[in-house]
């Protein structure tokens, strides 16, 4: 195999000649001798493209993909069509950049146009950004939107919002010195709307999850009229799968609708990367984060796509940003976007519903196993927890053995499962099967 290097061994000696130096070797004298590897390296003989194929091909089945799914809490196992990967995968999306010289990125910018389209309807709000770097991200920056717009620095945070994003919302919070506060859930698994009642006073806000970690569909009515009364403001953090089935952000007056686009034509990747999203009202705009993609025209009146809003940036003085956030996801976004369209709402619909009925088939099943009991009997989206009298630990491990990747494992010792339109009725009869040989 050739040399990576383009230079002629004549074209590297007469470089080294102009910089006053014999050889390679003496570029790196200042490096001591005892630090250089002074031995070829342990690498194996070239070989021919048809050979690393082979090799290549040999440690790709040596991957353990787990077998059937049943777990989520983050991130979820959905079907993506075939359009998604072939059209994300030009080389004008896969290559791009930073669209900073508009007349030189119309394509990217119309994409991020798109995608912010695509957000403000499965949400309904009036104005989105392009993307942040994940949920948890998301979260993180509209508990700055909500501190910068009302003036406050103390938030309230559901208790059943996923612990990755709690986490990442802690560690903004201690930096901004912004007060966090926990409202519990109740007996149903959903927010405990006394002790809501209790904290609201003189807070800036409220930022829920719809469904929840738990998989529980709360009452986002009676949510935002009480926030509201309080002259506060909803944040609702939501899996976008779900809003083609139940009520969108705008529908029950959310002020900031977030979340992970993940669910949406992202393949689950071993934990990313993903791409967050966040839409708002147009009250709300200016504390919106990161950048918006206009419409405007030309000078010869044709359309045209700019950078609208940017001022939370580098484009403006740093002691004056809300949020010192720079990029989006454009290329995860992109994938989102295709995927939406593609869909449409009757196919984010038809896909809403099958994790619906799934999911109640898979709960409906698993309780009437001996010593298995749902923990909540709240109405829930594709996941739930349920409780058992073995050790839960015990049970994923002997599922493991028939190939299958059970519900995660809660600190608290419950299962949280979950089911999409990817697995079939066969495949949750199966499981049930498993089920009874381990119990």
């Amino acid at each position: 195999m050739r040399s990576y290097v383009p230079n002629t061994p004549a074209e590297r000696k007469e470089m080294l000649k102009a910089i006053g130096l014999e050889s390679m070797d003496d570029l790196f004298s200042d490096i001591p001798e005892d630090l250089k590897l002074n031995r070829p390296l342990d690498l194996p003989a070239p070989m021919s493209e048809m050979e690393i194929r082979d090799l290549i091909t040999g440690y790709v089945l040596q991957n353990d993909e787990g077998g059937l799914l049943f777990r989520g809490a983050g991130a979820y196992h959905h079907y993506i069509p075939a359009v998604v990967p072939q059209l994300a995968s030009r080389s004008e999306f896969y290559t791009a950049y930073t669209p900073y010289q508009a007349e030189m990125s119309q394509g990217m910018l119309q994409s991020i146009f798109e995608w912010q389209t695509v957000i403000c309807n499965i949400t309904g709000m009036e104005a989105s950004n392009a993307s942040v770097y994940d949920g948890a991200t998301a979260a993180a920056e509209s508990l700055l939107m909500l501190a910068n717009a009302k003036r406050k620095d103390r938030v309230l945070y559901s208790a059943a919002l996923n612990p990755g994003v709690i986490m990442t919302m802690k560690t903004y919070a201690h930096c901004y010195g912004i007060e966090l506060v926990e409202i519990p859930v109740n007996a149903g698994g959903i927010t405990d709307m006394d002790a809501l009642a209790a904290a609201l006073p003189e807070s800036a806000g409220y930022i829920a999850a719809q469904p929840n970690y738990f998989g529980c569909i709360e009452n986002m009515d009676s949510i935002a009229e009480l926030v509201h009364a309080n002259k506060a403001l909803l944040v609702s953090y939501c899996n976008p799968i779900s809003l083609g089935t139940i009520k969108r952000p705008a529908d029950y007056g959310a002020d900031i609708a977030i979340g992970d686009s993940q669910p949406m034509g992202i393949p689950m990747c071993f934990g990313g990367p993903y791409a967050g999203f966040m839409a708002t009202t147009n009250k709300l705009i200016r504390n919106l984060p990161g950048r918006i993609v206009g419409e405007t025209v030309d000078h010869e009146g044709g359309r045209a796509y700019v950078l609208t809003l940017q001022a939370r940036e580098q484009h403006i003085r740093r002691e004056k940003a809300s949020s010192n956030i720079c990029s989006n996801q454009m290329l995860c976004a992109i994938m989102s976007t295709i995927y939406a369209c593609t869909m449409g709402p009757e196919g984010m619909r038809e896909v809403g519903e099958q994790n619906i009925a799934k999911a109640h088939y898979l709960a409906s099943e698993l309780s009437k196993l001996p010593g298995i009991r749902m923990r909540y009997n709240t109405p829930f989206f594709n996941e739930f927890i349920t409780d058992s009298d073995r050790p839960a630990e015990e049970i994923n491990e002997a599922l493991k053995g028939f190939g299958i990747v059970g519900g995660l494992v809660l600190p608290d010792g419950g299962m949280l499962w979950c089911a999409t339109e990817m697995n079939t009725k066969g495949d949750i009869d199966f499981l049930i099967d498993m089920l009874k040989e381990v119990l």
